[in-house]
């Protein structure tokens, strides 16, 4: 795997810090699996919604937190007081923890859950002092003069 050295993205940037945390966060994936299945949709100019296909799992067995900008979505199977006994068991329900890196503006709002389908709500809020602003330009006012004219 290549290291990448973002020494000199860095000398003409500001704040933007935690980039290379979140390079290294996505480079390092390597064994990621794909397990949950799950969909990012944009639903309009600030609205997103996540969708994790979570077929088996009632809504008690599943965990949605949020901190320090990381969306985390956990399952976590109850054992069955009835010992069940399968043929063919096709529908995986192993435990699994799925982290989606957020933006410092993306808010995350409701959780809902049906038909096997875990929908999680998100909105991006920008602050008023992060929105664009003018800026007047002061110029010191000019000194009128006037010229004399002689009436010959």
């Amino acid at each position: 795997m290549r290291n990448f050295d973002l020494t000199p993205l860095m000398r003409s940037t500001v704040g933007f810090d935690h980039l290379s945390r979140l390079v290294d966060s996505a480079l390092n994936n390597d064994g990621a699996t794909t397990y949950p299945p799950y969909n990012i949709e944009k639903l309009g100019e600030d609205d997103y919604q996540v969708t994790m296909a979570v077929a088996g799992f009632a809504p008690e067995e599943l965990s949605v937190t949020v901190q320090d900008g990381t969306l985390l979505i956990t399952g976590r199977s109850l054992d069955d007081v009835n010992e069940r006994r399968f043929l063919h068991q096709g529908i995986a329900k192993r435990a699994f923890e799925r982290r989606f890196e957020l933006a410092e503006t993306i808010k995350v709002g409701d959780a809902h859950f049906e038909n096997g389908l875990l929908q999680i709500d998100l909105k991006r809020v920008i602050p008023d002092h992060k929105k664009p602003r003018n800026i007047d330009i002061r110029a010191p006012k000019a000194e009128t003069r006037v010229m004399e004219t002689t009436n010959a």
